[in-house]
């Protein structure tokens, strides 16, 4: 391959064919920081204002939405944490979550799903991994979201119908750390993630690290494709207007022929330079480039047939593959309208388990607005969890996952080694034996008590 070929290729480490842009970025550990040194008690502390530049900082942390005597307990207490992975080391205020729990954020990698349908029944291997490759990049949209996700009880599950054909699932099988497990299926695709949240604490930013493996199978050709996307950091979330950027690179591997897309996401630089961009090719399984890729992730992506070099094909254009769609006006959380039907039971199967995350209290009475019946039902549910640890330990027995078994595969990620679950295909068999019952079910499903208790006294069935 060419020089520029070369330059591409090392864009994975982080330079050569992106790094003249970049290099204009403001990098994570210098100036893309500004010091607080006018807060008296806050010398130092680094806040961000993604609009602007490096002298509007102590303006900047008057901002957001914590309560001047809120933010400085809340700082109190967390800035000893500086530098761990605070994923279950502290108790979170109501006040910084959205009415959604982990595992429906993981479903909302489905809204787009009809690309992985268009991959599947896309002739052309490297416009298959266009599409593949875009529907990864789509959720970055809806996880820009500054409110965070409820974390599941351990035995916790979500369960999704009545969108594109598929039927999704998902599992919470650990609590310490936590971890969720999905499988989604339709006629033309099985997708299945094992995930395991690593955070690591900064002070006024948290870096989310996706300690995960992803597998898509397109059921038409049988390939089989690997997703290792970006880490993301969480600026400003005590002082300053809270906001999230995803730097870095994405790779999505055809590890059936060897294909693979590299796409690189900006870092937003000064008064938002290069936010949002996303560049990067579709190369061969010789690393040749074959169609180049670009747009917004919070906007479009388009491609274009490139030559060895990289460079567009003289008579070709740019093909837009994806974009946002329409969003509701003034949502409090900034939902999209799929976020609303995840949370909606219009979007839950027939006898729905017990045990799903619509039927969470705390979730539900925050959906509705009442912040206070909220923090009082998460601490309900965190106490009744540990409790159930206990007894646990007492008797001396194991959490087992009920729709997913633990291998013993153990698989390698940029941020550690993770221990994967695989579907086994009982919920399956679970929902085939309702979906044929010609028993119609009255039950008001909102009536439904939250039970994800292994030693309740009611099942979860």
């Amino acid at each position: 391959m060419g020089s520029k070929d070369q330059g591409r290729g090392a864009a994975s480490s982080g330079g050569g064919f992106f790094s003249s842009f970049a290099a204009g970025m403001r990098s994570w550990g210098t100036a893309v920081h500004k010091s607080v040194n006018g807060l008296l008690g806050y010398e130092g502390l680094e806040v961000i204002n993604p609009d602007g530049g490096t002298d509007d900082a102590e303006e900047e942390a008057l901002k957001g939405r914590w309560k001047q005597e809120d933010r400085d307990s809340y700082w109190k207490m967390m800035h000893k944490y500086i530098g761990s992975d605070v994923t279950s080391l502290v108790t979170l205020p109501v006040i910084i979550f959205e009415p959604m729990t982990m595992l429906q954020k993981m479903a909302e990698l489905m809204e787009y799903c009809e690309l992985l349908d268009k991959a599947d029944e896309c002739e052309d291997p490297y416009m298959r991994m266009v599409y593949a490759s875009t529907w990864a990049v789509s959720v970055y949209f809806a996880f820009q979201r500054p409110w965070k996700p409820f974390n599941p009880i351990l035995g916790e599950t979500y369960e999704m119908v009545d969108h594109q054909g598929i039927t999704f699932l998902a599992e919470q099988v650990s609590h310490h750390p936590p971890m969720g497990v999905a499988h989604c299926e339709n006629e033309h695709f099985t997708y299945d993630i094992t995930s395991k949240l690593k955070t690591k604490f900064l002070g006024n930013s948290v870096e989310i690290y996706p300690v995960g493996r992803t597998r898509v199978t397109l059921k038409k050709s049988g390939v089989v494709l690997d997703l290792v996307p970006p880490l993301t950091k969480v600026n400003n979330l005590i002082f300053g207007r809270t906001w999230v950027d995803s730097p870095g690179e994405m790779v999505m591997t055809n590890l059936t022929t060897g294909d693979k897309v590299v796409l690189y996401f900006q870092p937003c630089g000064w008064f938002g330079a290069g936010r949002y961009e996303v560049d990067g090719y579709v190369y061969s399984a010789a690393e040749e480039p074959k169609i180049m890729i670009t747009g917004k992730w919070n906007k479009s992506l388009s491609c274009q047939p490139c030559d060895q070099e990289g460079d567009p094909l003289p008579g070709t254009k740019l093909k837009e593959i994806w974009r946002v769609a329409p969003t509701p006006q003034g949502d409090k959380y900034q939902y999209t309208h799929f976020a609303h039907k995840i949370n909606s039971f219009d979007t839950a199967p027939k006898k729905l388990l017990a045990s799903d995350s619509r039927l969470r209290p705390d979730r539900y009475a925050l959906e509705k607005g009442d912040m206070s019946k909220s923090g009082a039902e998460k601490s309900r549910l965190e106490e009744q969890q540990r409790a159930e640890k206990r007894t646990r330990e007492a008797k001396g027995e194991q959490f087992t996952p009920r729709w997913f078994n633990m291998t013993d595969v153990v698989a390698p990620t940029p941020w550690g080694d993770l221990e994967i679950y695989e579907y086994n295909g009982k919920y399956t068999e679970h929902r085939a034996v309702i979906d044929s019952s010609n028993v119609t079910d009255g039950t008001d499903v909102t009536s439904i008590e939250f039970n994800p208790w292994q030693y309740g006294s009611s099942s979860s069935q």
